[in-house]
Formats: structure tokens, sequence, C-alpha cells
């Protein structure tokens, strides 16, 4: 968890940031930057920026450029132009001691990522949300290597209602709390218990999986869904284009309250278009209560403070993970989630 934090801090204000407030670069800037393995679009543009969150600003991406940010190799040249009065930043290659943009070939491997992949990779897959209705097409672990009680890593299980012999990684986990709208008190769906990876030996019914990795005890009656490849996404911080309007519905962990580092569940998702990258502002509404001069009971209904903001990190049809990046007080189920 403080791995995401440290490489997701950066994005704290990005969201916040308008057009009309300039940017503004650090005390003597290079004037150019050779790209290396292990740079990230964050650690460059902090080179030229004082607030480098703000690198989709200085790369002047449009919506779609946002969405797909550039691909940057190892040798690139990054460098600053300032040819009409502000600063942007562009790729080149050096022809006769002069920047000459052009294009090339690079291996697709080679890619620079926004951030780092090992950093956001385990949660792209994790948490996991099981819809209502879900258990119908899960297969499940019907029986275990020489009858074991427990599995761990290397062990074998027999996992029925395996129906694509294609599918060859597979996680395993157990059903977990309901997550309740807090406006609605509906349960929207369930968050599992990731137990596992696994990977497809022999198709049939049953079919043999070897378990690849064991976070917790594996048992006969796990359920299994096949693994999302590990795609790293542009995360990319800006505003939503559209009004959004959440609650908090869990935190992580099945704690009660949490603060900056938490990850937090939105009763809002992908169909009311909230996005991967979308930066949004927490917002506590309370009721102020106190007696008056008659001693009596009097409330005085508080405007909506903002104390935060939130980095959503994974999208479902209707749930969303968000790491809150900068809270000012605790974070509450049943807080405001808004744009910025």
């Amino acid at each position: 968890m403080v791995r995401i934090i440290s490489a997701l801090i950066l994005a704290v204000t990005a969201a916040c940031a308008t057009a009309a407030e300039p940017l503004e670069l650090v005390s003597n800037p290079p004037d150019r930057h050779i790209v290396v393995k292990g740079d990230t679009l964050w650690d460059i543009s902090g080179k030229f920026l004082k607030k480098p969150w703000r690198w989709p600003e200085i790369w002047r991406m449009n919506k779609d450029q946002i969405k797909n940010p550039h691909l940057i190799y190892p040798g690139d040249i990054v460098w600053l132009d300032m040819s009409d009065g502000s600063p942007r930043l562009r790729l080149g290659k050096p022809v006769n001691n002069r920047i000459q943009p052009q294009a090339y070939a690079t291996a697709i491997q080679q890619v620079i990522p926004s951030i780092p992949p090992n950093v956001i990779e385990p949660f792209i897959s994790q948490p996991l949300i099981v819809e209502d209705g879900a258990e119908k097409s899960a297969a499940r672990i019907v029986a275990t290597q020489e009858d074991r009680v427990l599995l761990g890593s290397g062990d074998t299980a027999y996992v029925s209602g395996i129906t694509d012999a294609s599918v060859e990684k597979w996680h395993v986990f157990r059903p977990g709390k309901p997550l309740k709208d807090p406006e609605t008190d509906a349960i929207v769906a369930y968050e599992a218990f990731f137990l596992g990876n696994a990977q497809l030996v022999r198709p049939g019914e049953p079919a043999s999986l070897r378990i690849t990795l064991a976070k917790e005890e594996i048992a006969r009656g796990d359920w299994l869904r096949p693994a999302p490849p590990p795609t790293i996404m542009a995360y990319v911080p800006r505003q939503p284009e559209q009004e959004i309007n959440a609650r908090i519905m869990s935190i992580y962990g099945a704690v009660s309250e949490g603060g900056a580092s938490s990850v937090i569940t939105l009763n809002r998702g992908a169909a009311n278009n909230v996005e991967v990258g979308h930066v949004l502002a927490l917002y506590r509404k309370r009721t102020a209560v106190h007696l008056d001069d008659d001693i009596k009971r009097e409330t005085t209904v508080i405007p909506d403070e903002r104390y935060g903001l939130a980095f959503v990190f994974r999208t479902f049809e209707n749930v969303a993970y968000a790491l809150v990046i900068d809270a000012s007080k605790s974070v509450l189920i049943g807080d405001l989630v808004r744009n910025p």
C-alpha cells in the first residue's frame, strides 16, 4: 500500500489545477532530458515542473491523448519548448547539434509508462468485485490433491465449471462481504476475498489446476474466475467531464474509517461515467447540534465540507475503487464524493 501511495501521490491536485493557473517551472530547468530505462512520465515532467502531476498540461494533451499518452522510449530526447511564451515538452532526436522531431521504431516492450508498472499491477486484478448472480457462472473447487483439507502453492485443485480450455490463468477467491449503497441500502455487489492464483494444467470435468500463488489457505468450495491480463492502464490524472455524485460504500480492509492511503469503494462505476484516472473530491455532510438559551436542542445544517482527494484506479459496472491521496480528517463510510 505504501508503494502505491508514493507513486500516485504526485497526482493529488491534478484535477484542481485550472486552465487559468499558469504552469510553474522548476528553478533552472534543463533544456532537454535523455530518456533512460526506469523513467516515468511523472519523473520526466518533474525535471521541468514544480507540480509534476500537471504533466498532461505541459505535454498539451487533448482528450484522446490523455487516455492514451505519448509513447516514449529510452533514447528519446525530451526538450523544453518556450517558443510561444508558455512551456511545452516535445520529443525529438539530435541532428547536427539541433533537436529535430522525428518518428522512429523501438521495441514496444521498452515503452516508458506513466508510473512504475510494478506499483499498479497488484491493484489491477485485486480486489475483485462479484456482481449479483455471478455465482451461476463461477467455477468451483470440487476436490483437492490427496483429499487435503487446505491447499497451498504448488498443490493441485480439481475444478468444476471450466468450459473454456483456452483460459489458462485463474483467480481463486471466496465470496466476501456485500457492498451496500449508503443512499438506498441496496446491495450493489460483493467484494470477494482474494485467495490466490491458479493455472490450468488439464482441461476436463473436473479440470486440474495448479495453485501458483496462495495468499491465503484455499479449500474445497472456493470459487475461480478467469484472471484479467495484467495490462497497465494510462493512469493520467484528470477531472471528470461529467458531473459525478457518489458515496463511499466501504473502506478496504474492513475498517470503519480511513485516511490518506486508504482504498475506498464508491457506489458509482463505469455505468455512471466514472473512469480510471478521475480525481474526485471528498466531502463531509453533517449537522451541528447544540442547546439554545432555553436549553432546547437545536440543529444547524453545516455546508458540505471538502476535506480530501481520491484517485480512481479501477472501475466496475456499478462500483469504483479509489485511492485516498489527501485527507485532512478521517474518511468515513457514507461521505460524499464529487467533482473537484
